[in-house]
């Protein structure tokens, strides 16, 4: 569940939400004033296409996370200074979101706009591709927290489950605004005055994690969710 809301925090993230609609206009090869119409023709090749682009950054995604855990057993001796550094680097990306400082590689530009093809099933999972490897530095500190759960996986299924999840985060919301891109727009009017807050409390949470990384105390959490779990049974 924690890995399907990093998906859905990286969907509302202010360099990701902002873009979704040029995204289901280039996936469809249709205006946006034209997607608002409802035209039944136009929402099955919507529909057909974002399933395209969804698959295509989710390939991109789920291969990441099964290498994070394939690198992490083969480093598994030295899991306890790796846990420390991990938890260090995700610090440095909480502080970042929270606005302390920026780390301005996190803004690089890198979505191959002249990517063409968009209007065919193979064109958007072309698109999804790219936009997996463009935007990876905007959702980088999500994703990177997501990937150091992987790497910490004792098989590869496990990390591949975790980066399906993340995408699957991402994949709703943009299925959902690919059927009702005027309901998007009218959310966006409304959400991008807490973009900042957004940000700001998942900083916070990330320093959190990062901090329980560095002291070695990680298990806190699971231990957490363990007693939630038997205390729903």
């Amino acid at each position: 569940m924690a890995a399907f809301l990093a998906g859905l925090v990286s969907f509302l993230s202010p360099c990701v939400l902002p873009l979704v609609p040029g995204y289901v206009s280039l996936v469809s090869g249709a205006g946006v004033e034209e997607l608002k119409s409802q035209n039944a023709q136009l929402l099955r090749k919507v529909m057909i296409n974002s399933i395209g682009f969804i698959l295509g950054f989710s390939v991109v995604f789920i291969t990441l996370g099964a290498i994070s855990t394939e690198v992490g057993q083969l480093l598994a001796r030295y899991k306890s200074a790796l846990a420390q550094v991990a938890g260090v680097v995700i610090i440095v990306f909480g502080l970042h979101l929270t606005g302390v400082f920026k780390i301005k590689a996190l803004y690089t530009d890198a979505r191959l706009h002249s990517l063409k093809g968009g209007s065919t099933p193979v064109g958007a999972f072309l698109i999804g591709f790219a936009f997996a490897f463009g935007w990876t530095p905007c959702v980088g500190p999500i994703l990177g927290v997501i990937l150091t759960f992987a790497a910490a996986q004792d098989s590869v299924g496990k990390g591949i489950f975790l980066l399906a999840l993340y995408s699957l985060g991402l994949a709703v919301p943009f299925l959902l605004t690919s059927f009702g891109i005027e309901r998007f727009l009218r959310f966006y009017s409304r959400f991008r005055s807490h973009m900042h807050a957004l940000e700001v409390v998942s900083g916070a949470l990330l320093i959190a994690l990062g901090v329980l990384l560095v002291i070695g105390r990680f298990t806190l959490i699971s231990n957490y969710l363990s007693f939630l779990n038997r205390f729903a049974l």
